[in-house]
C-alpha cells in the first residue's frame, strides 16, 4: 500500500490555531504565570511533535496516539474528576520552532507538562527553557544517554537498552564487518560511540562511518563506499523520511537483505509503510515494541488505535507506544502527586518527583510491564530484535531474558552516575540540568 500524507489541518486546526501566536508578539518571563490546578478545571498539557516536515513520518503518529491515550484517560474519569486538555503545536520538523513553541507552551498556554520531540536536536533544544522554567518534558523515544536533567522522564530505550543486544545479534548471524551509516546530529554519532564498543566486543570490524545530513535524501555518495567497502551488514541511525530515501536508493542500488540486511534503530511499521513493503522486508529493527507482540493488552492496544478516529496509519509503532505509555506514566505520577500536596500544590516538579518508580503493569503498557527508574527518570525496558517480513510486520527474532536498567552512561563510568538530585560526579558533588 502507497503511503499518503495526511493532513492534520482538519483534526487540529482548532488547536493549532489556539497555540501560535501573532508575529513579533514577546513572551516576558517576568509576566508568565506557573501552571496551577484546580480540581474539576482542565489540566492543560503540550503536544509538540512535527505534523509536516522530514520528521513528521514517524511524529504524526505519536501527536495522534497522544490524543487517543488522552481520551481513554478523560473517558475513565480524568485525573482527579478533571479532564486533561491537549495542546497541540507543530514543530515542522525545524529545531528553531521546536524551541519557539516550547516557549509558547510555557509561558503563555502554561502547561503543567510536555509530551515530545522525536530527535536529541528536538529535545535539546527544548530542554534550556524546560529547565529555565521548572517544567517537564515527557521524551518517548529512544537517545543516547549521556545527560542528567532534573526536568524529563524518558519513556524510551537508552543506547544500553538498544543496540548492545543488536550489534552481537547481527555478528552472529551476518559476519562481523560492519559499515555505520546515520543522519548527522548527536544521536546518531553518540549511538555510534556505543556501537563501535559493543562491535569491537563482539569481535567485529568497522569498514567505514558515513553521516548524511538531517532531512537529506541523498545517499549515492554513501551506496558507493559500502558497495567498495563489502560490509556483512549495515548498522542504520538515519531517521524521518531520510531513512525511507536510504532504504529505497539501498535496493534500487541492487543489494539485497538477503546478502547484507539493514540493522536499524528507527526503520519500524511506520517507516516501512511509508517506504513500502518491499523495501523493508528482510532488515532488522531493535526496539522494546512491536505490533506483533502477543498479549492481550497489546491485542486490546492495536484493535481500539486502528479502530479510533486516530488510527489513520494503519499500524503501531514503538514511538508510539512509547509516546501512549508517557500519558500513563503521567497520569499515575500526577495522581501520586495530588495524593501527597492537594491538587492546587501540584507542580511540574513535583509531577517529576512522583514519577520516580512508577510502574506500569502488563495490563497497562502493551508491551509488558515498565517502570521509571527512582533516580534517573529512564525506563526499564525489555529490548528486542524484530525482522521486517514480506508483508511489513516483525517477526521477533530475539528477546532479551529479562528488563535492562537504564544507563544514560553506560560507556562514560568516569563522568558519574545519574540521580534524582543531578549528576554524581566521582569527587562526591552535584551536577545539575547536564545536557
Amino acid at each position: 500500500m502507497k503511503y499518503t500524507r495526511r493532513s492534520f489541518v482538519k483534526n487540529f486546526s482548532m488547536a493549532a490555531g489556539a497555540a501560535s501566536l501573532a508575529p513579533g508578539l514577546l513572551l516576558s518571563a517576568s509576566r508568565a504565570r506557573a501552571a496551577t490546578l484546580a480540581k474539576g478545571e482542565p489540566i492543560k498539557v503540550g503536544i509538540l511533535f512535527s505534523l509536516t516536515g522530514g520528521l513528521a513520518v514517524p511524529e504524526e503518529d505519536s501527536a495522534l496516539v497522544m490524543q487517543y491515550a488522552i481520551d481513554e484517560i478523560n473517558e475513565a474519569g480524568g485525573i482527579n474528576g478533571s479532564p486533561i486538555e491537549p495542546i497541540i503545536v507543530d514543530a515542522k520538523s525545524d529545531m528553531n520552532v521546536y524551541a519557539q513553541k516550547m516557549r509558547e507552551l510555557i509561558l503563555r498556554d502554561r502547561v503543567i507538562s510536555v509530551f515530545g520531540c522525536y530527535t536529541s536536536a528536538s529535545r535539546k533544544a527544548v530542554m534550556p527553557t524546560v529547565m529555565s522554567r521548572d517544567n517537564l518534558l515527557f521524551y518517548p523515544t529512544c537517545y543516547e544517554g549521556k545527560e542528567c536533567s532534573q526536568n524529563i522522564v524518558c519513556t524510551g530505550p537508552l543506547a544500553n537498552q538498544h543496540s548492545q543486544e543488536l550489534i552481537p545479534y547481527m555478528v552472529e548471524n551476518f559476519g562481523k564487518r560492519v559499515f555505520f551509516v546515520g543522519s548527522n546530529y548527536v544521536w546518531p554519532k553518540e549511538s555510534n560511540k556505543n556501537a563501535r564498543i559493543w562491535l569491537d566486543d563482539a569481535g567485529g570490524e568497522l569498514l567505514g562511518e558515513e553521516y548524511v545530513p538531517l532531512g537529506s535524501s541523498e545517499f549515492g555518495s554513501v551506496l558507493n563506499k559500502i558497495r567498495r567497502a563489502k560490509p556483512d551488514f549495515i548498522f542504520s541511525t538515519v531517521v524521518g523520511a531520510s531513512d525511507i530515501a536510504f532504504h529505497r536508493q539501498f535496493k534500487q542500488a541492487g543489494f539485497n537483505a538477503e546478502d547484507m540486511p539493514i540493522a536499524s534503530l528507527t526503520t519500524g511499521e511506520i517507516e516501512t509503510r511509508a517506504m513500502g513493503i518491499e523495501y523493508g522486508a528482510g532488515h532488522f529493527l531493535s526496539a522494546p515494541y512491536f505490533q506483533a507482540l502477543d498479549n492481550p493488552t497489546n491485542k486490546k492496544f492495536v484493535d481500539g488505535f486502528l479502530g479510533s478516529k486516530y488510527g489513520k496509519s494503519g499500524v503501531t509503532h514503538y514511538n508510539m507506544e512509547e509516546t501512549y505509555n508517557s500519558a500513563y506514566v503521567f497520569k499515575a505520577a500526577i495522581e501520586k502527586a495530588i495524593d501527597e500536596n492537594g491538587m492546587e500544590n501540584v507542580t511540574p516538579r513535583l509531577i517529576r518527583d512522583a514519577a520516580a518508580g512508577v510502574r506500569l503493569s502488563a495490563d497497562v503498557s502493551p508491551e509488558g510491564e515498565v517502570w521509571v527508574d527512582e533516580n534517573n527518570f529512564n525506563t526499564w525496558l525489555v529490548p528486542k530484535i524484530g525482522q521486517c517480513q514480506e508483508d511489513g510486520s516483525f517477526k521477533i527474532v530475539k528477546t532479551a531474558d529479562s528488563h535492562v536498567e537504564p544507563l544514560p552512561y553506560s560507556i562514560y563510568p568516569d563522568a558519574g552516575t545519574c540521580t534524582a538530585q543531578g549528576l554524581k560526579l566521582p569527587s562526591g558533588s552535584i551536577r545539575k540540568d547536564v545536557i
